[in-house]
């Protein structure tokens, strides 16, 4: 799984990052490489941050 940066994520609308945030969350029981599953959980915690900056006290 490819490590995805805030930066990137940006350019998503909110639709986007929330089926992102899902499929990433139903795959990561699939990765076998542990690598895979750092960058997936990092990944997550990305699209959490790009979520919460774009919508403050939800």
């Amino acid at each position: 799984m490819k490590l995805t940066t805030r930066f990137e994520l940006a350019s998503k609308s909110t639709n986007e990052l929330r089926a992102l945030y899902r499929d990433i969350f139903n795959a990561i029981a699939t990765f076998e490489q542990p690598q895979e599953r750092l960058n997936a959980f990092a990944t997550l915690q990305n699209i959490r941050a790009e979520l919460s900056h774009r919508a403050p006290g939800l």
